[in-house]
């Protein structure tokens, strides 16, 4: 695994997220709304994506759109410094390749879950910090187990102070079939589309074929991790009692019977067009960023 495509992994996510970050909150507010209550039951702040913008910018303010930003540039550049470095490394060596020279969409999968897996683990305490945030609201707004946060590093003093090492993992084991599946999907989609439309010469300018193949696995990707999404959003923000037991939940599939008794299936679908619109941007942009910066350092190894 090459430092410099690391580095230039987690770069290209850090660009992509200062761009997504507001609709991820918007997200995250999405998918805690109505916690455990019947469909229809409870008051709806956030009552779609534009009306919630609005709603967020005013009684928050506009600064309230970014909240949690830190530590989601900070998990961003760790995950996808992993995913992303694994990916290069598996295309360069010939992992995801057939003995016949085509890319397999299989492999493509499984060295894409790895990535992700070994990333979200890595970055799980940001995850943790940045959920937290980016539920906080004014009273008149807030949904799910609110948090008393004033920065990301008073967050991670705080639960360190009060559960430890394992208060910063707390829910990690469970976000790895979220990054398993939506990195996975995205990855393995990605090097397909862009050997596809080039096989077929339908996008072969190499900046456009990265932005198409980049939409499209952002697409499938945000069908795949929409309902581990909501199961992790859930397990971080909860609250936790003196011992770092959940509140709520004591784990991935408590959470996901709790959800589906209490909000059905559609429980595991909120936020679903939010998530939409954060991910496949995101995944266009991080992974269009990325290739465009392994090529300026080919371009740069080769003139120097």
């Amino acid at each position: 695994m090459a430092t410099s495509d690391f580095v230039l992994g987690g770069l290209a996510s850090v660009g992509a997220t200062f761009f997504t970050n507001p609709i991820e909150v918007i997200k995250t507010r999405i998918q805690l709304q109505g916690e455990l209550a019947a469909r229809g039951s409870y008051v709806e702040p956030y009552k779609g994506i534009v009306q919630a913008f609005v709603t967020v910018a005013k009684n928050d303010g506009m600064t309230g759109l970014q909240k949690g930003l830190a530590p989601a540039l900070f998990f961003q550049f760790i995950i996808n410094s992993f995913r992303l470095s694994i990916y290069s490394s598996a295309v360069e060596k010939r992992w995801m390749h057939k003995k016949n020279g085509e890319v397999s969409f299989g492999l493509g999968l499984m060295w894409g879950a790895i990535g992700g897996v070994v990333g979200s683990y890595c970055s799980s305490p940001f995850f943790l910090v940045k959920t937290q945030q980016q539920s906080q609201a004014a009273k008149q707004i807030a949904v799910g187990y609110q948090h008393t946060h004033t920065s990301m590093t008073n967050a991670l003093r705080q639960i360190y102070a009060k559960n430890g090492i394992p208060g910063l993992w707390r829910g990690s084991v469970a976000a790895l079939p979220r990054a398993a599946m939506g990195s996975g999907a995205q990855i393995a989609t990605f090097g397909k589309t862009k050997a596809l439309l080039i096989e077929y010469d339908l996008v072969t300018q190499p900046t456009i074929n990265s932005f198409c193949a980049g939409l499209i696995a952002g697409s499938i990707m945000s069908v795949a991790i929409t309902p581990p999404d909501v199961i992790t959003t859930r397990l971080y923000n909860q609250g936790v009692d003196v011992q770092g037991r959940g509140l709520l939940y004591k784990g991935w599939l408590d959470c996901v019977v709790k959800i589906l008794r209490s909000e059905g299936v559609h429980g595991m679908y909120k936020g679903f067009w939010a998530n939409y619109l954060r991910i496949a941007p995101h995944s266009t942009l991080v992974l269009l960023f990325f290739d465009e910066l392994i090529a300026l350092r080919e371009k740069y190894d080769l003139h120097y």
